[in-house]
């Protein structure tokens, strides 16, 4: 739903059945990807023929577990006119490189109405080019999610139409076994109605690589920030106001020798003493770029760990709805809003 012109994040429907699904996301993103990602080093280092087994052996396991979820990612490398083994790769970036372009910052705000709020980092080269999804699937729960060019949904941030918030955060492990892609994880996360559920589905499947999410859901006083990878799923009920940026907190033998950039602790740092303090508005913790190390909202275009906001997102999870609304980097006010209703 737009609210204003749209400057940057286009909207996309997406509907039917997996393999549909996965066609028009991968149509969505197709001239992104030509134009953009395919000269990227980190295009070039995933998609390298050195990892072709490991990426072979993921592959397997996704289409063993989450069959569903291996159509939609057929029909994402039909859309993108790409080899499926490359498209493949590419969302098994972060099990393969323990260092990808895939920031973030988390507000956490647990209440009787739990406050969502993310700022989405990724690639400056794909500013205007990500796009919200608004997915339909034949099967399960629909979703609103913002989208890269030619990746899965599920590893940004997503409202599900029974009221499931998520926000995913890179996690830079290094002790990362195999298993199942955490892309696959994310996205299979939103397949889910329940927050137990959804938690059921991190404890089993912890993933190769490390995500960060923030999980609640409509009609629940439950605020849960979990970190899993490398084999381990940690999970906690958060009781006062948190910020998470992209190094593991609480998730213990999984963090050892995990990377923690200088962006990430200043941002982790900086954000934690804005939540402290009285002002807690999320936006404004969002989009501050005080302080004395790097910035919270970052446009940079030389960002050490070339990463630059590419959206902000805010969701209030109440009791049968949660309202959200989306803006770009530069926008004042959301660019797209709505609420998505459990009852």
């Amino acid at each position: 739903m737009s609210d204003a012109q749209i400057a940057e994040l286009g909207w996309v429907e997406a509907r039917g059945t997996p393999r549909e699904v996965g066609r028009a996301l991968g149509q969505a993103g197709r001239d992104a990807v030509h134009g953009v990602l395919l000269a990227a080093d980190y295009w070039k280092a995933v998609t390298d023929p050195a990892h072709s087994d490991q990426v072979a052996t993921m592959a397997a396991r996704v289409r063993r577990r989450f069959p569903a979820i291996w159509e939609e990612l057929t029909g994402l490398a039909d859309g993108l006119d790409l080899p499926l083994d490359q498209v493949v790769a590419w969302n098994c970036r972060g099990d393969i490189l323990s260092n990808v372009p895939d920031g973030c910052t988390t507000v956490q705000l647990p209440g009787e109405t739990p406050v969502i709020a993310h700022n989405e980092d990724g690639l400056p080269g794909f500013r205007g080019h990500c796009f919200m999804a608004e997915t339909t699937p034949d099967t399960g729960p629909g979703f609103v999610s913002f989208c890269y060019p030619g990746s899965l949904p599920g590893h940004t941030f997503a409202v599900t139409t029974s009221g499931l918030v998520q926000a995913v955060n890179n996690l830079r492990l290094r002790n990362m076994q195999s298993g199942l892609p955490r892309m696959v994880i994310g996205r299979a996360v939103l397949t889910h109605e329940t927050l137990d559920d959804a938690l059921g589905l991190l404890h089993g499947e912890k993933g190769a690589g490390g995500f960060h999410l923030t999980l609640a859901r409509a009609g629940e006083a439950r605020l849960a920030s979990v970190e899993f990878g490398a084999g381990e799923c940690s999970v906690r009920m958060l009781e006062r106001p948190a910020v998470h940026a992209n190094h593991a907190l609480h998730m213990g033998a999984g963090a050892v020798g995990q990377t923690v950039t200088r962006s990430s602790a200043d941002r982790q740092a900086r954000g934690s003493a804005l939540v402290a303090g009285a002002s807690r508005d999320p936006l404004g913790v969002l989009r501050d770029t005080g302080g004395g190390g790097l910035p919270i909202h970052r446009t940079a275009p030389d960002d050490p760990d070339c990463e630059n906001t590419l959206a902000t997102a805010l969701f209030r999870v109440g009791k049968s709805a949660v309202d959200w609304r989306v803006h770009d980097q530069i926008s004042q006010g959301p660019v797209y809003s709505g609420r998505s209703r459990t009852d």
